[in-house]
């Protein structure tokens, strides 16, 4: 029996994520397509994390037919429990391996590999000789005729797409299976779902850095099909989704696309969409979103308005709805042909948050913004940064709610009007884009993450992922979760309730609450204000306290254990 062996060495796009703890869509549609040739072929997948932590997994691939590896970054991030491929070790893993059929395929085999943000992605030469075809077109599309050509690529057309978005719907339903061998399965695995492909805004080119117009016009999935692929996952175990697959949620279905590049959008089809999850995922976890135009937000409020509600209705909360903002300055938006100007994305941050600021049952907001910045454009000068300051300084002022900001410098892509202009922008403001971020970070980032999750605060389900010296980070998950600092170390991968005491400038500190002091680590203790070092080794060793009356005994000033009893326990249940 045939063995095809799928790498997934991760994908950030600006309309897909498939980095830790998320799963894209290319491993499952690229199984479906196997699945759909021949269900007699044995489909092992792995990460690239996998293959990092256990190298003798290389083995494997040698006795594979075919080796698929996706990876690619078009707009790197910053990762936590994963971090995509990198081309020194494609050399590394796979230059020894010779008897299967090697495949790339993702952004690095379209784009070449984007190591950074500001540089422009490039193809190695050695990476070249490595594998035997680098698809371009799309994977799931490609394989499939591979497969039914007897695996003869001479005979195959590596640019071949998908003819209209239900050519995947049986793809997308025959590898959901494929999950249940990611190693963050069950339990903290989101797979990330697909809405529909191209942009409404290719009518007028679209932005000049970005990919999704050059994919055409909108082709939608049906709402059936997505309930199905949804409903197949949801059999195969899985708990945490997101409809973040599309440069705008809020154009899904609308009526209005190919005749308005910012289209009237369809609260119906929404509903239809988000409801529906609900019923054949009843017992889901996380249900969030991603991409939303804010110019389609402010140039149709009551739809959008219709729409907002609608998800909040039907996700859980802690959601983030990512506005492509990139520019504030006039001249950049007119120069790159932006979504929206600033009085435009103001009314759209304003509409969601008043009606999507309410705290959830998670401990944030239910629905809100999120803005991306991209420097480095056509027309930007030291005005441009004078004026995004003082746009997100009346965002403070406003007392509105942001969850995150976003800045990085262009990926200038093959095929976008922004390879024309390179890098010479970008180096040119080099400077002031560091003292720009940190001028932001300092002034701007922790006063809204002191509104958004104010000291006190109690956020639910924190997964630990890894262990830095004696602090424990983690986070919630779904779309851009805020990063926890636990001081101390606790098991990975279990769930926490967190109560807040610090701030950083993009995290916060917190401690299990309610805290055992029973059981609860040193460093955990000494993080209680008041207590330090000495204290927390005196509490330590005359554990364990049957009242709060013993723990009260043995400490030096009484009147600092009045603030901490409302945070401790001493027992396992809580009490």
């Amino acid at each position: 029996m045939a063995t095809i062996s799928i790498i997934d060495g991760y994908i950030d796009e600006p309309t897909c994520l498939g980095v830790p703890p998320y799963i894209s869509p290319y491993p499952r549609y690229i199984a479906g397509a196997i699945k759909d040739f021949s269900k007699e072929i044995n489909i092992k997948y792995f990460t690239i994390d996998q293959i990092r932590s256990n190298p003798s997994l290389i083995s494997i691939f040698e006795k594979s037919t075919i080796i698929i590896v996706i990876t690619g970054m078009v707009v790197p991030g910053k990762y936590l429990s994963g971090y995509p491929l990198h081309p020194k070790e494609i050399i590394k893993i796979f230059d020894k391996i010779h008897n299967p059929i090697k495949l790339l395929c993702g952004p690095a085999a379209t784009f070449g590999f984007g190591v950074s943000g500001g540089k422009k992605p490039g193809y190695y030469h050695d990476i070249l000789t490595i594998f035997d075809a680098l698809i371009k077109g799309d994977p799931e599309i490609v394989i499939s005729e591979l497969l039914k050509n007897n695996l003869q690529l001479d005979q195959i057309n590596m640019f071949q797409k998908r003819k209209n978005a239900e050519q995947i719907r049986n793809y997308a339903i025959k590898g959901a299976e494929i999950v249940s061998q990611h190693p963050f399965f069950p339990n903290r695995l989101i797979v990330e779902i697909e809405t529909y492909r191209g942009c409404p805004r290719s009518l007028t080119g679209g932005c000049s850095f970005c990919i999704e117009p050059t994919k055409g016009l909108p082709d939608f999935r049906s709402i059936k099909s997505i309930h199905d692929e949804i409903h197949e996952l949801y059999s195969n175990g899985i708990r945490h989704f997101r409809i973040g697959n599309q440069p705008c949620l809020f154009s899904y279905q609308s009526e209005y696309i190919g005749k308005n590049e910012c289209p009237k959008p369809n609260p119906n089809a929404i509903e239809q969409l988000f409801s529906g999850i609900r019923k054949i995922a009843p017992d889901l976890k996380t249900l969030h979103i991603d991409n939303v135009n804010p110019g389609v937000v402010a140039n149709y409020p009551d739809e959008s308005q219709k729409i907002i509600q609608t998800i909040v209705k039907y996700h859980t909360s802690g959601d983030v709805a990512a506005f492509g903002v990139e520019s504030v300055d006039d001249a950049v938006i007119s120069q790159n042909n932006l979504k929206a100007d600033k009085n435009m994305i103001l009314d759209a941050i304003r509409l969601f948050n008043k009606y999507g600021s309410s705290i959830g049952s998670n401990g944030l907001s239910e629905l809100l913004p999120g803005l991306n910045f991209v420097f480095g454009l056509k027309g930007e000068t030291k005005k441009t940064f004078k004026e995004n300051y003082s746009f997100l300084q009346n965002i403070v002022k406003e007392n509105l709610l942001i969850r995150r900001i976003n800045l990085r410098q262009v990926i200038p892509l093959i095929g976008t009007e922004m390879e024309l202009i390179g890098e010479k922008i970008i180096r040119k403001h080099k400077k002031d884009f560091q003292s720009f971020k940190y001028k932001v970070k300092t002034t701007i980032e922790q006063p809204l993450l002191k509104k958004l999750i104010p000291r006190c605060a109690i956020l639910t389900d924190i997964y630990p992922e890894l262990w830095k010296g004696n602090i424990t980070f983690g986070r919630q998950i779904g779309s851009y979760p805020i990063l926890v600092g636990i001081p101390g170390k606790y098991p990975l991968n279990k769930p926490l309730t967190i109560k807040i005491i610090d701030h950083g400038y993009r995290s916060v500190t917190g401690i299990p609450y309610p805290l055992n002091i029973n059981t609860c680590p040193q460093k955990t203790i000494e993080s209680l204000n008041g207590i330090g070092k000495k204290r927390a080794i005196r509490i330590i060793k005359n554990r364990p306290y049957d009242t709060i009356k013993d723990l009260e005994n043995i400490l030096d000033d009484k009147e600092i254990l009045s603030p901490i009893i409302p945070l401790i326990s001493l027992d396992e249940n809580g009490d």
